[in-house]
């Protein structure tokens, strides 16, 4: 393994602590009157973003400063005790339920999402496992079938708590993976295919999924119903304008908008702090994903290369979804923003997943 030429990558950091910063702020502005009535402290849902994102950033810039050998090494038991945990959700009586998903595991206020970390351990074995058959990436066995395998198994997993937004980002990742890894085209198109018409089945299997695609079409008739979620966040963005009606202005976030600090807070974003401010908060995501692909171009190998793309890809993808649900360009799916919606789970983990990023930067030549 090489040794790190440069610190690791300014930019980078500083995009990332802007988006946490806007995040803790909209996390507040978004829950507190929520939280207050709840819980009667207004900073019940921010003070925890704070905690969660601080021990984010720890984990972070503990991650950027490990030898990446031993990412090689524990790709394949980190992917094994995510599949444990997976399975592990599903028993009764051990996996929580929450917003009708049985997706947790933990003991009282602490718990974890075992799906969110699959993510991260897809990407390390992906990475590896296409870099120890570079060779073959461009069979379809080994190039396609294989590592594809592996990934849809995972999504197996995660489809039977069911939640369908994580398991997209994990298989989209995996693609952009596999095809970065060298696959032929040919191969890929065919998965495409395959993909849109599993994705269909998806959806003609579960009832809610097809609500969603109707409300996605034409939310206006069902406006209490399956269009209710886009409705309400269209009437957020639409009024914020250029500059937004003022940080904690927000009318729809008093019991219009549901969740409106997690899977919908841009919609919050856009009406507090307008186009201004949502599009500070896309610009901050462009150049987090212009960092990770120069990151992916300078590496001295394919398996560092691997692991950039795909932790670069799984952000941008599960950004896109959120921002394309909210603003009513794809159909409802409960996803968060990274960074800036209130999770722990999700926060952390894409936190640690930005750690590999800044460590490998430290490698680029």
């Amino acid at each position: 393994m090489p040794k790190p030429r440069n610190a690791p990558d300014v930019v980078i950091i500083a995009s990332i602590l802007a988006l946490l910063t806007i995040g803790v702020i909209m996390v507040y502005s978004a829950s507190a009157a929520y939280s207050y009535d709840k819980f009667g402290d207004s900073f019940f849902y921010a003070k925890r973003q704070m905690l969660f994102a601080a021990l984010g950033v720890f984990l972070m810039l503990l991650i950027s400063r490990i030898d990446p050998e031993l990412f090689y090494r524990w790709a394949k038991p980190s992917l094994w005790i995510c599949f444990a945990l997976l399975a592990l959700v599903l028993v009764p009586g051990v996996g929580m339920v929450r917003g009708g998903a049985r997706s947790w595991l933990g003991i009282g206020a602490f718990s974890i999402q075992p799906s969110e970390f699959m993510k991260l351990a897809v990407i390390l074995f992906l990475a590896q496992y296409l870099t120890s058959n570079a060779r073959e990436n461009q069979t379809l066995t080994k190039g396609i079938v294989i590592p594809l395998s592996i990934a849809g198994a995972a999504f197996a997993l995660i489809m039977m708590q069911p939640d369908l937004g994580t398991g997209t980002v994990l298989m989209g990742t995996a693609f952009v993976l596999i095809f970065a890894a060298g696959a032929r085209l040919k191969y890929l198109l065919g998965l495409c295919l395959l993909g849109v018409a599993g994705f269909a089945g998806l959806v003609l299997a579960a009832p809610y999924r097809i609500q969603r695609i109707t409300a996605f079409l034409d939310p206006w008739q069902d406006p209490l119903g399956a269009g209710y979620q886009v409705i309400q966040s269209l009437f957020a963005i639409g009024p914020g304008g250029l500059m937004g009606l003022g940080l904690g202005m927000s009318r729809q976030k008093h019991l219009y908008l549901p969740e409106p600090h997690t899977d919908f807070i841009f919609s919050i974003l856009a009406e507090e702090l307008g186009f201004l401010g949502a599009g500070t908060a896309i610009i901050l995501f462009a150049v987090l994903v212009w960092r990770g692909l120069r990151v992916a171009i300078r590496v001295p190998d394919m398996f560092m290369a691997l692991i950039a793309t795909g932790v670069t890809a799984m952000i941008i993808i599960q950004a896109v979804i959120n921002i394309g649900v909210v603003t009513g360009s794809f159909p409802v799916t409960g996803i968060t923003l990274p960074f800036l919606s209130y999770g722990g789970s999700s926060l952390t983990l894409t936190l640690m997943a930005v750690g590999l990023l800044l460590n490998l930067s430290r490698y680029t030549k």
